[in-house]
């Protein structure tokens, strides 16, 4: 069952002790790994983890660690990981919220672009030239 996470909060906030709360609230604790999050999205989609690394347009050794859980990625190097799995934008967000990273935020440019290209599915490439269109950093 699918609880929201302000009706967690909420819980929380009114709980008289911890020890209550996380045993009522355990089965919506996130408790695996990013790798083991990406590693989940990999085999739901039916990914192959080398076009995942190559659309993602990022040093393949890098790519990899983070795969495998050796090197915590950068927000950006997440984003085009998330992107070359053509995650949907929640799926994105969710992703970003395991990593302990801020979720895109549609007011911020940057993530405006960011947000438009995965909605509208576009490469990380797609991305970054429209990025560099509106001189904005870009993912890679």
């Amino acid at each position: 069952m699918h609880k929201d996470t302000s009706k967690i909060v909420e819980e929380l906030m009114l709980c008289p002790d911890f020890k209550t709360f996380y045993d009522e609230n355990r089965s919506h604790i996130i408790e695996t790994t990013l790798a083991e999050h990406l590693a989940g999205l990999i085999q739901k989609y039916d990914l192959k983890k080398a076009q995942v690394v190559h659309d993602a347009e990022i040093s393949e050794v890098y790519a990899y660690q983070i795969l495998s859980g050796q090197r915590v990625p950068e927000r950006k190097k997440l984003l085009c990981l998330a992107v070359a799995m053509k995650l949907s934008l929640d799926e994105v967000q969710t992703l970003l919220r395991h990593a302990g990273y801020p979720m895109l935020y549609v007011k911020l440019p940057l993530d405006s672009v960011i947000m438009y290209g995965i909605c509208k599915r576009l490469s990380v490439s797609e991305i970054n030239e429209l990025l560099y269109e509106y001189q904005l950093e870009t993912l890679s």
